[in-house]
């Protein structure tokens, strides 16, 4: 069981992970080779571009985290995500908007559309931990089960049709940067990304929670009988993915300029990839913010490389999925030597 409370500072946690894993310490390298050899790689506008990107994947990845540490997994992630920017796509519409999908709602401020969004994420998240927790259904299939009944509602919900037309304050706020347009500058969601970061690093090494969630992800049963109560942990770490999974909803459907119910299609899968690259092994117990963060970094990075490369857009899924199954391997093989 890995303990809660550590010493190493964030920085040194991240060289660790960088060092400690080949396929980050590859992808790097690779990085830097493309770099040198193609233009704008190194450009303020293709950082904002992975920044951006990044901080949107790592929120989600910091909601599965929790599952996949306790040994679960929460396969539902990507259509919450796109429950929750479809909502936001609908009521965050404009008034005068002639496509307007639900007109018999006015046009709504957009801080309280976010506080809906957060109810409703919270509401399935919690779904999925009573699920697992009270009628015993292991969690790869408990959320398989509502990923499907969510990708349905967000269907029904839109008519299946795409979102846009959004008040303007929504996207510009969500889009915005600090910085000289093409200097220097840092988009909006890297602070957001930083800002939730922080939290879950406290969250997981300085509070109670977290403490149990380690052990939970050690052994379950010994947690139990050390007097953690691993129901109700178990229900927090669901809703709380929840919670995480509606605020990047929320974001990337501004950011994208449009929503519709296939929007986070596979994104639970890379937020799997991301964490278990950034050194979250799935055999429960392990796993540190600081990984994650490099785990989703590395992966989002390694979708840039290939565009420069001028890989074929198709081969993209290819070469990601051999990545996700390297990082899986190479995780279980620790988790044997260990052993």
């Amino acid at each position: 069981m890995q303990k809660s409370v550590s010493k190493e500072t964030i920085g040194v946690r991240i060289m660790k992970t960088v060092t400690g894993n080949p396929i980050v310490f590859l992808l790097i390298v690779a990085a830097i080779v493309v770099g040198c050899i193609k233009d704008n790689f190194f450009s303020w506008a293709n950082l904002s571009n992975l920044i951006s990107n990044t901080a949107v994947r790592f929120l989600i990845a910091l909601g599965v985290s929790g599952c996949l540490i306790t040994k679960g997994t929460d396969l539902s992630a990507g259509r919450q995500v796109g429950f929750a920017a479809v909502i936001a796509g609908i009521l965050c519409q404009r008034g005068d908007y002639n496509g307007r999908l639900w007109k018999f709602v006015p046009e709504m401020n957009i801080f309280l559309v976010f506080a809906i969004v957060i109810v409703l994420g919270l509401i399935w998240g919690l779904i999925n931990g009573l699920i697992v927790t009270k009628l015993h259904v292991p969690p790869f299939i408990a959320t398989l089960g509502t990923q499907t009944i969510i990708y349905g509602i967000s269907l029904v919900i839109s008519d299946a049709q795409p979102i846009g037309g959004f008040q303007k304050l929504y996207t510009s706020l969500i889009n915005g940067r600090i910085g000289s347009t093409r200097g220097f500058h840092l988009p909006y969601l890297f602070f957001v990304a930083v800002v939730f970061g922080l939290v879950f690093w406290f969250i997981y090494n300085k509070m109670r929670h977290g403490k149990y969630m380690y052990a939970i992800g050690g052994n379950e049963v010994a947690a139990e009988v050390s007097g953690v109560n691993t129901t109700s942990t178990l229900i927090r770490i669901y809703t709380t993915a929840g919670i995480m999974y509606a605020i990047a909803g929320y974001l990337l459907a501004a950011k994208s300029g449009g929503a519709s119910a296939s929007m986070g299609q596979g994104y639970e899968l890379e937020a799997i990839a991301g964490c278990t690259i950034g050194g979250v092994s799935t055999t429960g117990g392990i796993g540190t913010v600081p990984g994650i963060l490099v785990g989703v970094l590395v992966f989002e990075l390694l979708k840039i490389i290939l565009q420069f490369l001028g890989v074929n857009p198709y081969y993209n899924y290819v070469v990601q999925g051999l990545v996700i199954v390297l990082a899986v391997s190479l995780d279980i093989r620790k988790y044997i030597a260990k052993k």
